[in-house]
């Protein structure tokens, strides 16, 4: 198995790209092909191609985050996110790992790799471990701001696929993100979208508010992409303010109780931060194509772009994009009408 990896995107860019890498080569036992400046690059990563599966690809441009994605790519062929993916897509690469910038990487997976037949828009979908036996997949995540019900249904097969394949749930739990557990609650997309699910065949549990996620009641949270992204950017926030709650806990737990007392304070806090740490995920699915992408966080060093890379092994051991492309996406002929209530 080959892993393509942008070296040159994200905020820590290449040195921590490299680095995080290098580990997943070393652990997870694969090949790993870099994008980016070559010449950087063989500087980086000298001491370790004899013993690692290692190949440099060419990348000479980058594409920033302040650039337009499209205007971007069109001007960048090649930079090293539309280089890594024509990799994916010429089979030289098994998936392509990216923590630069995500419209880019979206908008050059979409038109080099196409979409799945039956999806009309691909999705983000990331794994979110609010509950420690039961994490669960929260899609869409930011791809899509604006969505009709049918978007919906699609981004919920898509999950349905990817949580029995990569929790081994044999039949996992779908919930409708609302703000409120009644069929008749919501805006007009979440009550219309409802009666799709609700005949679609997925083991449909209903609608899950945000205060009940951390409860293991779900394996799959289906949203528009809009309030995805708010929701997940509220969990990194969280995670953030924890971290500084930890360290001065730390202080205050040392100068008054002790080293005992410090080191339990922090066993705890420490505990849930790891489960809502984009460092641990690694990275974000992007469902739908015809092909395996992973989007990073940005600010993803050594061990979240490790786990990245870790993400995408999963999903090609699983053959995750290869089930997606198999399946049947048709909507059921239901209705699609608003059951009123706000």
């Amino acid at each position: 198995m080959i892993i393509a990896v942008d070296a040159m995107g994200g905020d820590y860019a290449p040195h921590e790209i490299v680095k995080g890498a290098l580990k997943a080569a070393e652990e997870y036992k694969i090949g790993i092909a870099l994008i980016g400046k070559k010449e950087i690059l063989h500087v980086l990563t000298a001491r370790h191609t004899k013993k690692l599966d290692i190949t440099i690809v060419d990348a000479p441009d980058v594409i920033s985050d302040e650039e337009s994605p499209i205007e971007a790519v069109t001007k960048k062929p090649n930079a090293s996110i539309p280089v890594g993916i024509q990799l994916v897509n010429q089979g030289k690469a098994q998936a392509f790992v990216s923590a630069g910038s995500t419209g880019a990487v979206f908008f050059c997976s979409f038109m080099i790799l196409g979409r799945v037949g039956g999806i009309e828009r691909p999705a983000i979908g990331s794994i979110v471990d609010l509950n420690i036996t039961n994490p669960f997949l929260l899609i869409d995540c930011g791809a899509n701001p604006n969505c009709k019900p049918r978007h919906l249904l699609q981004f919920a097969r898509m999950g349905d696929i990817y949580a029995r394949e990569i929790f081994q749930i044999p039949s996992p739990r779908v919930a409708l993100l609302n703000n409120g557990a009644e069929e008749n609650k919501g805006n007009q997309l979440a009550r219309e979208t409802y009666p799709v699910l609700k005949a679609s065949g997925l083991n449909f549990v209903g609608n899950i508010e945000a205060n009940s996620l951390s409860a293991g009641k779900v394996d799959v949270v289906v949203t528009d992409g809009f309030t995805g992204n708010i929701m997940l950017k509220t969990l990194e926030g969280m995670g953030d303010t924890f971290l500084k709650l930890r360290n001065v806990g730390q202080m205050l737990s040392r100068a008054s109780h002790g080293q005992s007392r410090a080191e339990l304070f922090d066993a705890g806090m420490s505990s849930l931060m790891k489960r809502i740490d984009y460092r641990e995920a690694g990275g974000a699915c992007l469902l739908g194509l015809n092909g395996t992408v992973i989007i990073a966080h940005g600010r993803s060093q050594a061990k979240a772009l490790k786990n990245a890379i870790g993400a995408a092994k999963r999903s090609v051991d699983r053959g995750v994009a290869e089930i997606i492309q198999q399946a049947d996406f048709s909507e059921p002929e239901v209705p699609v009408t608003a059951n009123g209530g706000t």
